[in-house]
């Protein structure tokens, strides 16, 4: 008997849905919202609206996509936490809605968790265990995988994330929103060692970021008026280069610790070029096995929901129709 899982995902300002049967992505629709652009970020309200507009169509696309009907879902997944709680509202009603409707089981899902096990989506997978670097906007943590269901975070920021360090500092050298892709796409023109920029000396396997971008803030600050203009690719490179650097750190760390040797990516920040380059060849020195999701499974979409969600119901972890979404939310 097969199991096909019809997942949404809506923590911030992407809603996607996705079909999964016996944990193979059959498919996975994203709507992207470029209302954000001109405030410099996301404004839950409107994020919250689009949700709105967008989850109908998505899921309907999902499921026509994979030629399924609602009536042969086996369960649906959704986003419970973390994220903005206005969006993570319009998905979990959304799904609630149709489990109500349909008698199917309901399966609420960690966003972060999500993230990691996006690494199963592939043929070419991890085994168990597996070290995890999760970088995105508004997480950074390094996570033992033992198993599906059994995820351990052994490091993480203790004030900004990775995603944020590259989308403000991009704000500080003008570019517009979201700047973390510009810097990377400016980078590749680049001398990475060009400037110099603080890298917080952080115990064990923890994360700072915030002493970054106040080093970039003040090394501006000192400039002459064109400066920027004219070192953008040089900057950008420097900035990503140290990003990366700490990034790299602290995972060959968290190795060096456990002694795993199977090291995957993911998140949003995964998608950076430089990021994907830097654990290649990390790995590769230090006889790694390293693992990269397809870009369309680093940023926020629902196959990776629909993946975790398919070892839940394995596992037969259902949730009741009282669980709510919440804006943060441990492991």
């Amino acid at each position: 008997m097969s199991i096909t899982i019809l997942a949404i995902e809506s923590s911030c300002d992407e809603t996607s849905a996705s079909v999964c049967v016996d944990g193979k992505i059959i498919s996975n629709f994203i709507a992207n919202q470029t209302v954000h652009e001109k405030y410099g970020g996301v404004v839950p309200e409107l994020a919250s609206r689009a949700h709105i507009q967008n989850i109908v169509p998505v899921v309907d696309a999902a499921l026509s996509s994979a030629s399924c009907q609602l009536s042969s879902v086996d369960a649906i997944a959704f986003t419970q936490a973390p994220g903005l709680i206005g969006s993570l509202l319009v998905g979990a009603q959304f799904a609630k809605s149709l489990s109500l409707a349909l008698d199917k089981p309901l399966i609420a899902v960690h966003h972060m968790q999500a993230h990691v096990l996006a690494n199963l989506i592939a043929d070419d997978k991890p085994d168990f265990p597996f070290l995890c670097l999760t970088v995105s906007g508004g997480h950074t943590q390094i996570v033992l995988a033992k198993a599906p269901l059994d995820l351990k975070v052994i490091g993480e920021t203790i004030d900004d994330a990775a995603g944020e360090a590259f989308d403000k500092t991009a704000k500080l050298l003008g570019l517009p929103y979201p700047g973390g892709p510009l810097i990377d796409k400016y980078a590749k023109l680049g001398d990475p060692l060009k400037f110099k920029f603080a890298e917080p000396q952080i115990p064990e396997l923890n994360f700072s970021f915030s002493g970054l971008k106040t080093s970039v803030l003040y090394f501006l600050q000192k400039q002459e008026e064109g400066f920027i203009q004219n070192n953008l690719n040089d900057l950008c490179a420097s900035v990503q280069y140290t990003i990366i650097n700490i990034l790299m750190k602290k995972l060959k760390k968290a190795v060096d610790q456990t002694g795993v040797k199977q090291v995957c990516i993911a998140g949003g920040v995964s998608a950076n070029s430089g990021l994907r380059n830097a654990l290649q060849q990390t790995g590769k020195k230090h006889g790694w096995q390293t693992f990269i999701p397809a870009f369309e499974y680093c940023t926020d979409n629902a196959a990776m929901i629909a993946i975790t969600a398919y070892h839940k119901f394995l596992a037969k972890e259902f949730s009741s129709l009282d669980v709510g979404p919440t804006a943060r939310a441990e492991w």
